[in-house]
């Protein structure tokens, strides 16, 4: 019950329900191409009539060569049921409305299931579209049921459809991200998630992060990303707005994909040209390493320790580099004994001034110095 109630409070009071443009899961997905082929894809934080999630994966169900695509909604989603309305009649059974006939203000809406298995062209017009995705619910062929529960996703019925799944691909709730990636690593499943990325330095991440068990994905590294949210979410900062179509979004900075799923990008080398001297890579005052302000100014002939901004995960190839810790701030014990504990400050320092959180590493392969001629 504790968890129900705390799914529900993540997405009232984090304000973290955040649904994806299809245009960026595309952009994703397509380094993916082979890891889907006779796979079982999951989709369980995902209304699949508004999840852009469900709609790709729907929509690219025979190219993708999918076993089978199931999504799962939470009960109190804001979104939940908008464009294929449904509800249940006298006899428990499942019906489905448009939202241009019309449909009451339904008390019967729950917490559903989609699964499918196959997806063709259904209504003859030459095509396949959402269209085709609803008549083939409606028909029997592809099945849409009440969940029992409130669809957390760690309820013992949505665990039950993890441990079905071969890949999980969805955008779970910010608040929760710890939980729901403890989850999918307890279940050993392969993932696409979207998340922050901050969270890379979570007690609970890092060390997968230090592990290799959890890395980037391959299309954002940098800038913002517009994301819709729900009718009632407040649009009070700046890039947030109203489309051509009504709906609602905002601007998230600071958005990553993580997954576990080996990408040919993961082992590209970073071009290293700087060299390396004291003057511009100074030792910090509280741990034993130079500090490297930018990433782009790694220096290639160095063979200690250096402590990095985190969007270097941007760049990271586990073939050139080995991460090492963190800085003691974002963890005790994260910086594996790099750490002056008799400085009394956590936070990395040089000259005394507090610089941000640094994730420590070395290049495995450093260029040997320059012979003197």
């Amino acid at each position: 019950m504790a968890k129900n109630a705390d799914l529900g409070a993540a997405r009232t009071a984090k304000k973290d329900e955040f649904y994806t443009q299809l245009t960026d899961i595309e952009k994703e997905m397509r380094y993916y191409r082979k890891h889907f082929q006779g796979k079982t894809v999951l989709c369980n934080c995902d209304d699949p009539f508004e999840s852009n999630f469900f709609k790709y994966f729907a929509l690219n169900f025979n190219r993708l060569g999918l076993k089978k695509l199931i999504a799962t909604c939470y009960y109190s989603s804001p979104i939940a049921g908008q464009q294929l309305q449904y509800g249940c009649d006298a006899n428990g059974q499942m019906t489905f409305y448009f939202e241009d006939k019309g449909v009451e203000e339904n008390k019967s809406k729950r917490p559903y299931k989609a699964v499918v298995t196959q997806v063709y062209d259904k209504k003859g017009d030459g095509g396949v579209d959402m269209l085709d995705v609803a008549e083939l619910f409606r028909s029997g062929e592809n099945e849409l049921v009440e969940l029992e529960g409130d669809g957390d996703f760690r309820s013992p019925e949505c665990l039950d459809l993890l441990d079905e799944a071969d890949i999980v691909v969805t955008n779970p709730p910010f608040s929760l991200f710890r939980d729901y990636v403890a989850v999918l690593m307890e279940h050993q499943k392969h993932f696409i998630i979207i998340g922050n990325v901050n969270a890379i330095t979570y007690k609970e991440i890092f060390p997968l992060i230090m592990e290799n068990k959890l890395w980037f994905g391959a299309s954002i590294h940098s800038g913002d990303r517009k994301f819709y949210v729900p009718d009632d979410y407040p649009l009070n900062a700046a890039g947030c707005g109203v489309d051509e179509d009504g709906k609602r979004y905002i601007r998230v900075k600071g958005v990553r994909w993580y997954t576990n799923l080996d990408l040919k990008q993961r082992h590209e080398e970073m071009i290293l040209v700087k060299r390396y001297n004291p003057a511009e890579y100074p030792m910090f005052d509280n741990y034993d390493a130079v500090e490297v302000s930018k990433t782009c100014d790694i220096p290639c002939n160095y063979d200690g320790v250096m402590g990095v901004p985190i969007t270097f995960m941007d760049k990271y190839s586990p073939d050139q580099f080995e991460i090492l810790g963190c800085t003691e701030s974002e963890g005790k014990g994260f910086s594996h004994g790099l750490w002056h504990e008799d400085s009394g400050v956590a936070q990395p320092l040089i000259d005394g001034t507090r610089k941000y959180k640094r994730i420590f590493i070395r290049n495995k392969h450093p260029e040997p110095p320059k012979e003197v001629k």
